[in-house]
């Protein structure tokens, strides 16, 4: 199967943020996507019917929609944007009583009774893995950035995977599920790996290697195109980027343009290497799924495994040399307080100890983890 690689300006970036509706007094989910894309769609003008809005779309469960960016040079440009769509969502939710919420997962509401989307691929999706499809109440943030060049698709996706702990520490905010602590700082990142198409991606040493996985997964009714490959990062052909989609949901826009940038610089240098020649280092496979593992487990208190050597490090110790080491492409790239941001969220904590703050100060009522949420998406 030939897969042909879009166009695309380098460095150039996306973000997709997935965001849950939740009903304001009781902060259980409300599976009233429809309604409320209908109302944004009304308000875009301009847009018949069956047109989804440019930035606000669908996703696999009736209580999420998804806010999309255009194609931005800066992640200030996409921050805007997102707040701008954010501000269009809210015309429609505050007179509902909805709110919106963005964890990894819902700390009390219960996964399986979530109404899915009514659509074909939903569906088949749902149909195919059963208990483990119906689990997928779970929001994350995936952030594409653009590639000149086809061939250095596969190895900066070898390399973002490198980083997949520092991104999953950083946001990791799913440690409640079904109203119990699982113990972990990302619920979420392990039950979206149930999907057979996610988790961590292949290594594939050429393009043609990947193509020919592509073509027996569509050969034998795995997949049916390219984009249900649900890898934690992935090159996008269509858009000519890759994604990087480890990181559970963000609740504030200041946090999203911080992960944007830490994304956006390290394709940036990565790339430039590949220009001068240079390879990048494959993680082996071994490694990798330890490394996501420990990320998930212990969030930002994680010793990640950082070479094929076996070397190791406090993910937080490893962070603060790789900001100093990319303060020079932050700044090449206008996205240096975006990046410094980094370092905020490392001192004032990640998504999951947020949570467990809130749910300890109120007694273990977990009511009090969605109003601390809000509360913070309002602050976005």
């Amino acid at each position: 199967m030939e897969i042909s690689f879009a166009k695309s300006e380098q460095s150039t970036l996306g973000i997709e943020w997935e965001i849950a509706l939740v009903d304001r007094e009781t902060g259980e989910m409300r599976s009233v996507a429809n309604e409320v894309l209908r109302g944004v769609r009304e308000r875009h003008g301009g847009l018949h019917e069956d047109q989804e809005h440019p930035h606000v779309t669908q996703e696999l469960m009736l209580n999420t929609v998804e806010l999309v960016t255009g194609v931005c040079h800066t992640v200030d440009e996409a921050r805007i944007q997102l707040n701008k769509t954010l501000d269009d969502i809210r015309e429609v939710t505050d007179p509902m009583g909805v709110e919106l919420y963005c964890a990894g997962s819902h700390p009390f509401s219960e996964a399986r009774r979530q109404p899915v989307t009514d659509k074909e691929r939903y569906a088949k999706l749902i149909d195919r893995t059963q208990w483990w499809g119906q689990q997928m109440a779970i929001y994350g943030v995936h952030v594409h950035v653009g590639l000149d060049r086809r061939s250095k698709a596969l190895p900066v996706t070898d390399g973002l995977i490198n980083y997949q702990p520092h991104f999953l520490a950083l946001t990791a905010s799913s440690p409640f599920w079904g109203g119990e602590d699982t113990g972990y700082a990302s619920q979420r990142s392990l039950i979206f790996q149930q999907l057979p198409t996610a988790g961590i991606p292949y290594h594939f040493e050429t393009w043609e290697g990947l193509e020919h996985y592509v073509g027996d997964m569509v050969h034998t009714g795995v997949i049916d195109e390219i984009s249900e490959l649900r890898w934690d990062v992935r090159p996008v052909p269509r858009f000519g980027t890759v994604e990087m989609r480890i990181c559970d949901g963000l609740s504030s826009t200041r946090d999203v343009a911080a992960i944007a940038a830490l994304t956006q610089c390290l394709v940036h240098e990565m790339s430039t290497a590949l220009d001068n020649g240079w390879a990048i280092p494959v993680m082996p496979p071994w490694f990798r799924v330890e490394n996501k593992w420990r990320a998930a487990r212990y969030g930002l208190d994680s010793i990640i495994i950082l070479d094929k050597e076996g070397n190791e490090a406090l993910v937080t110790d490893e962070l603060y040399r790789i900001l100093d080491r990319l303060e020079p492409i932050a700044k090449e790239l206008g996205c240096s307080d975006e990046l410094a941001d980094i370092e905020r969220i490392i001192k004032g904590g990640a998504g999951y100890q947020w949570q467990r703050k809130a749910a300890k100060e109120n007694d273990g009522d977990l009511r009090a983890v969605v109003a601390d949420n809000i509360q913070r998406m309002r602050l976005a």
